[in-house]
């Protein structure tokens, strides 16, 4: 396991959608996918987006903040498993979104079965139930993800203080 680089990672946001807009973690996890997108665009991470059958749980929020990125639609769980998923030879994923415990976890597990270093944010996963967020949690470590926390992964990609990313970034977390 290593530290976070711009040139390896890649950032996954998963079904931050509509429907899951009632459940208690959700407005922290798409103020944070949201932090994790805009950092991605400064320091010229590539991401993608899923969200599941958006015909029945409705669209990606408009808080997270889409501007561009690839939306991949999916009936799947794992969004490694869907059409048109791909990191394009990231070797490391950040991946946030919902549910913890359901299509996050699928995603985490699918990843590092492809041999990806997975890192979790856990202020960036949430689910409808607290004992499902931490099974989720838990579960995603003891396969070998990384989790931390949206400030700790941002600094690692950072690297230093002092840059204009750093300082571009740093108002996204104040």
């Amino acid at each position: 396991m290593s530290l976070l680089s711009r040139e390896n990672a890649a950032l996954v946001v998963i079904d931050v959608q509509e429907s899951f807009r009632p459940y208690d973690s959700f407005a922290g996890v798409a103020d944070a996918a949201a932090k994790l997108l805009q950092a991605a665009r400064i320091l010229d991470i590539p991401a993608l987006v899923s969200e599941q059958y958006p015909k029945g749980l409705g669209a990606t929020v408009p808080e997270v903040g889409l501007d561009g990125e690839p939306v991949i639609e999916k009936s799947v769980f794992s969004a490694a498993r869907a059409d048109g998923f791909g990191l394009n030879g990231r070797t490391q994923a950040i991946v946030c979104g919902l549910e913890t415990h359901v299509c996050v976890s699928q995603t985490v597990h699918d990843l590092l079965a492809q041999g990806v270093e997975v890192h979790v944010p856990a202020d960036a996963v949430g689910s409808r139930h607290a004992v499902d967020y931490e099974r989720g949690l838990e579960r995603m470590e003891r396969a070998g993800a990384i989790v931390s926390t949206v400030e700790s992964a941002l600094f690692e990609l950072l690297e230093r203080a002092g840059t204009p990313e750093f300082k571009a970034v740093q108002k996204l977390i104040i």
